[in-house]
């Protein structure tokens, strides 16, 4: 095993933090999160062990999905500082090791956006074609709309134009023209853009919509004969302009079964590995609380070996337990829907769109912290990259009388003092309230949870750490281990010689798992990477590990020539 090797794709061994900057620290006093205050907060994220950020959009917009609807891809919302603070705040975060990736919206823009001000000025406008028209009434689109309790289908009509324009999420993002060649050619100058002022790559926003087919054959006078064509010139464009050899990622966002997301990488083998660098893995994260509402491993078992096989080295899946949207359940059947509703979030209140919950995880699981310890340390041993969501660290919970999404969108909680510590400002001129109740900053934020040994922080920093010291999660490849107990998932990480055996049970019972490593000898030293303490294989290659009820183990299969510290 060649330790230098992981850096030369170091996304596939990082530690990705996702934040808003409008919510993680009021530097100035005026109520808002900024640049100012980011930067004053990169320590802390390096402490953690983090090793990329990335920021949720900072863009000018009228705010109404959370910075979602850009109104300037070029621009730096004022409220949070403006281009030179960005610049030194990245210049601190490379300092600290920190890579940066910014969101991307690929797919629409603002109704505030000037191409479609221009656009709706005229038919006749060179923007029109920036985005979708048609001129006849369109069939009922209800069950195509990404928010079917806000909206009531994906085409609204433009009043002075009298045609409608096509919108997969609210009506005040229009759908971009990806058709378009000009659409395209402004993408890759905003990324262009930003590379140069010195960010390592994007999170790509919803990208299945971004090559919706339905969209591209309206536009009849387009060639654009292969819709992927355009993640691949996107790809292209990026490794040629990111500097450090090509080390610039796409992080995307495709919510679809594993066997599609294959052709968003570029297809499998020699061939593909010529799109997305990264995608996150929905269906194993919902298949997790699927797993967890029934105390029962073996669906992530099952999603784990859905996987497809024969990827390009290059690609990477992203995982993560909670985010800034819902806990999307959309690719369950509505059975399974209904399990993880009744266990997390039976109120109505709790649930949204129908498919998901509005919840942060430690609400979820009553704030057991077992529970929790063992769910993250389930995160950061299945085979990929782990993402967080700000706040997660320490336990933050959600606020529900917010609406919508907002409900985990809340101020970062750093102390017990005014605000959580997060702004000076009269409460009033917050973005968002505070948390209120048991998951308040009276009781849950950083500061404490720095200071107490058994907090929910320090798990997670050590995670960071035995993670980044284990490319075997990262890059290896994964075997489920045979064991007689349902409620427990084994599997073993294996790259290029070495190996970790990982356990959790998902269940409040403890259980002892045995297990057999055929292909290793006896008297094999497993050695515990989280708490003192090993094992040996016996004659029969087998091993008996204690497990009590959540525990978790990760077991480093110890080779003489290895020269890891363990």
């Amino acid at each position: 095993m060649r330790i230098a090797d992981t850096a030369d794709l170091w996304y596939k061994n990082a530690v990705v933090y996702c934040l808003d900057v409008e919510t993680f620290l009021d530097a100035d006093g005026d109520g808002v999160g900024d640049f100012a205050g980011l930067t004053q907060r990169v320590d802390y994220l390096a402490e953690l062990g983090v090793t990329c950020l990335w920021l949720m959009p900072f863009y000018p917009s009228p705010r109404r999905d959370d910075g979602y609807d850009v109104q300037d891809m070029y621009g730096v919302d004022p409220r949070y500082g403006d281009h030179g603070d960005v610049v030194e705040f990245i210049r601190v975060a490379h300092d600290r090791g920190i890579r940066v990736i910014i969101d991307l919206v690929i797919n629409h823009t603002s109704d505030r956006h000037p191409w479609f001000r221009r656009a709706r000025s005229s038919k006749d406008s060179p923007y029109r074609d920036f985005y979708v028209w048609r001129a006849d009434t369109p069939p009922d689109t209800s069950d195509q709309t990404m928010f079917p309790d806000v909206e009531d289908g994906i085409w609204t009509r433009d009043e002075k134009t009298g045609e409608h324009y096509l919108h997969h999420f609210f009506r005040h993002q229009p759908d971009l023209n990806t058709a378009n060649p000009q659409v395209r050619e402004a993408i890759e100058r905003t990324m262009g853009f930003w590379l140069q002022m010195g960010v390592d790559g994007f999170r790509v926003d919803a990208v299945p919509f971004a090559l919706n087919e339905n969209t591209i054959d309206l536009q009849q006078h387009h060639a654009f004969d292969e819709p992927h064509d355009y993640l691949r010139a996107l790809r292209g464009f990026l490794q040629r302009r990111s500097s450090g050899n090509g080390a610039g990622i796409m992080l995307g966002e495709v919510n679809l079964p594993h066997e599609e997301q294959v052709e968003f990488f570029g297809g499998d083998g020699g061939d593909g590995g010529d799109q997305l660098t990264m995608q996150f893995d929905f269906l194993t994260n919902q298949k997790v609380f699927l797993a967890m509402a029934r105390q029962d491993a073996r669906p992530i078992a099952e999603a784990l070996r859905s996987r497809p096989t024969g990827l390009p080295e290059t690609c990477q899946y992203a995982t993560f337990l909670r985010n800034h949207d819902e806990l999307t359940l959309d690719l369950l059947d509505t059975d399974e829907r209904e399990e993880i509703f009744a266990a997390f979030g039976p109120a109505e209140e709790m649930q949204l769109f129908g498919r998901g919950l509005r919840r942060r995880l430690p609400p979820m699981v009553d704030g057991d912290p077992r529970r929790l310890k063992m769910a993250y340390s389930l995160l950061f041993a299945l085979p990929g990259t782990p993402v967080l969501f700000y706040g997660e660290e320490i336990g933050m919970g959600e606020e529900l009388s917010l609406e919508g999404r907002a409900a985990v969108r809340t101020p970062m909680q750093w102390s017990a003092e005014k605000n959580g510590g997060f702004s000076a400002a009269r409460p009033s001129r917050l973005p968002r309230p505070v948390v209120e109740g048991p998951y308040g900053p009276e009781h849950v934020n950083a500061a404490d949870a720095r200071r107490d040994a058994g907090s929910l922080l320090q798990h997670i920093t050590r995670l960071c750490q035995r993670y980044r010291e284990s490319p075997e999660l990262g890059w290896g490849t994964m075997e489920i281990i045979e064991q007689p107990h349902q409620q427990v998932l084994a599997h073993r990480m294996v790259w290029r010689g070495s190996s970790i055996v990982l356990l959790h049970n998902l269940s409040p019972e403890p259980v002892v798992v045995g297990f057999e490593l055929e292909d290793l000898s006896e008297g094999t030293e497993l050695v515990d990477l989280l708490q003192p303490g090993a094992c040996r294989l016996d004659a029969g290659r087998r091993s008996e590990i204690d497990l009590e009820g959540y525990g978790h183990r990760w077991l480093r299969v110890r080779r003489q020539e290895d020269p890891r510290l363990v």
